[in-house]
């Protein structure tokens, strides 16, 4: 950082026209004699208010300068550093953007000081200078309330948790580490990193060894953002504390391992599933947040409206057979189908859940988790539950052959049957199960529908602005002579940290079951033969479904060609089959 201290401070008094040649004359006058500094005296006089000055002292030392108000710090980035260390190096953390903490210091020259908040904290640091009473006020408002922004994670030392894989060795963690996760800068940056991921609705914080840093970066709609950068020799302190929390254990380092704990953060109930993998730098850590309070949703609220909304409540109104959703890893599946079974659930019905992991709890719902250690598969617990008297059973995932057999046997016996399949589209989860082995009669009479689905990232609300898409988006939407069509787009504000979006819809693409359908199944029909067929009916593919979210403007025509990008080349390749000549 390059400070200069060029000018005096009277002269940049009278460059900005803050003070004229006179008054400065006369506060001069009546600084002889006395021990005041300059700024103090013109203060005193009234010839300059402190927030002035505090600018101009920063423009003459080459630093930004600032005025603390309400509103301009984050009691999270305050927890970075502990009270008698901000006392002493007269600071107050303001806030984290991007791994770049914003410091009030009562001297941003101090190069020292710098590095040591650099050490303490993990962070880039942006030094900014406060007037030292306008500091001292802020410290007594923020630092006297830490106790209250750490109370949001009290409950992690009594939390009920699950541990998996716990496996001991005998190998002492190094005395330097324990003294270090002992120390309030580890407990302190952990605390930050989880209470920032759930206050900004991240979906996972992931830790990761380099050689020079720890990478800290949480999942927000989708996309990694970064942090912090700790030292790299904080890593293992950091790794550890997160094991205490977890109530993981601390010396195995060889093997991964899994916990689960139970907070109460930010007013809302959260499970933290822990998960850590071996790297040759070092342990890996994702931290992933399941927010109850997202469960308190409904399908409108998802994004399912008008026809899609009709076909899915009727598909779900069948007595029985077997209803799928499908999409990659976090593309929304298993909050699809809570909703689903929130739907559905009365007292006159008896459901049942296998899952692995089961990610929220239920209320009314038997829920069984498997265990492969044990041989609890999901063939095996599937079985065990049509001994149940069931009337609507949830499958978390159809991984295999033996697990298709038994959901269409299921289904085909009187059973409401709900599941996910990683496939692309909808028409694909038939050619998937064909491929599995399910005999295509089977699956023809049990199927109901197919439901395919994406996240897409809506544009922030407090930022939108108009625009036109650039020629290439245009053209891969299929939309080359529409260049005169307004889109819409956030530009980037402190309420989505700048990144134009803020929070995300889901994109549906739905094939339900009719006789062709079901007579092209029993045929063992391809993907692209389904898909010509739903196309000549109507059908409206994942592309075409995004493509209406933009026009309404909830989000990017660039955001929706990213997350159907797949798909799009799939209809490329359907739109050909459809063409083509019949025969020779």
């Amino acid at each position: 950082m390059a400070l200069r201290r060029s000018e005096k401070l009277g002269d940049v008094l009278l460059k900005q026209g803050v003070i004229t040649s006179d008054e400065l004359s006369r506060a001069l006058e009546s600084q002889k004699g006395g021990n005041k500094r300059l700024g103090e005296v013109l203060v005193q006089l009234g010839m300059v208010s402190p927030g002035t000055l505090v600018h101009a002292i920063a423009a003459q030392i080459g630093v930004k300068g600032c005025v603390l108000r309400h509103g301009l710090i984050d009691p999270i980035a305050v927890r970075l550093l502990d009270r008698d260390e901000c006392k002493r190096l007269k600071v107050l953390p303001m806030f984290v953007v991007e791994g770049r903490l914003t410091v009030a210091m009562a001297e941003p020259q101090s190069l020292p000081t710098i590095d040591r908040l650099a050490q303490l904290t993990g962070c880039t640091i942006n030094p900014v200078l406060a007037n030292e009473n306008n500091l001292a006020e802020f410290q007594e408002r923020y630092l006297g309330s830490q106790v209250n922004v750490e109370s949001f994670l009290t409950s992690l030392a009594d939390a009920d948790v699950e541990v998996v894989e716990r496996v001991a060795v005998d190998e002492d963690s190094s005395p330097e580490i324990d003294r270090m996760v002992e120390g309030s800068p580890i407990i302190n940056l952990v605390n930050v990193a989880i209470l920032t991921a759930i206050r900004h609705n991240a979906s996972d914080i992931h830790v990761e060894p380099d050689k020079t840093s720890t990478r800290i970066r949480y999942r927000v709609d989708g996309v990694l953002q970064q942090l912090m950068t700790p030292p790299a020799g904080m890593h293992a302190a950091i790794v550890s504390r997160i094991k205490v929390i977890g109530k993981m254990d601390l010396s195995e380092k060889r093997l991964p391992q899994e916990g689960r704990v139970h907070v109460f953060a930010e007013g809302r109930d959260v499970d933290l599933r822990v998960s850590t993998m071996p790297t040759i730098l070092g342990e890996k850590v994702v931290i992933r947040i399941l927010d109850r309070s997202k469960l308190n949703v409904t399908l409108e609220q998802l994004g399912m409206e008008g026809d899609e909304l009709t076909q899915f409540q009727t598909m779900l109104r069948k007595p029985h057979g077997l209803m799928l959703v499908t999409g990659p890893t976090g593309s929304g599946k298993t909050t699809t189908l809570y909703c689903a079974i929130d739907q559905i659930k009365d007292r006159g019905r008896n459901i049942l859940t296998v899952e692995d992991p089961v990610e929220y709890q239920l209320d009314g719902v038997n829920q069984i988790q498997i265990h492969d250690q044990i041989g609890l598969t999901f063939p095996r617990a599937l079985r065990s539950i049509l001994r149940q008297d069931p009337d609507v059973i949830l499958v978390g995932e159809i991984r295999d052959s033996e697990t298709a057999r038994v959901a269409i046997q299921a289904a085909l016996t009187g059973h409401m049957v709900l599941s996910t399949l990683h496939t692309n589209t909808s028409p694909g989860a038939v050619a998937r199960l064909l491929d599995m082995g399910v005999e295509p009669y089977l699956l023809a009479s049990a199927l109901n529908g197919v439901v395919a689905q994406r996240l897409v990232r809506k544009n922030c609300p407090h930022c939108l602005a108009s625009y036109y898409p650039a020629p290439a988006a245009l053209r891969d939407a299929g939309r080359e002579g529409d260049g005169r069509r307004i889109y819409r787009k956030g530009e980037g504000c402190t309420k989505c940290h700048q990144t134009g979006y803020a929070g995300r819809v889901a994109v549906y693409e739905i094939m339900t079951m009719d006789d062709a359908l079901r007579r092209l199944t029993h045929t063992s029909a391809s993907e692209d033969e389904l898909k010509t067929y739903l196309r000549r009916n109507g059908w409206r593919d994942l592309r075409d479904s995004g493509l209406r979210i933009a026009d309404r403007g909830l989000s990017t025509l660039e955001e929706v060609l990213r997350v159907t990008h797949v798909e799009t080349e799939a209809r490329v390749r359907a739109e050909s089959v459809e063409a083509a000549p019949v025969g020779g």
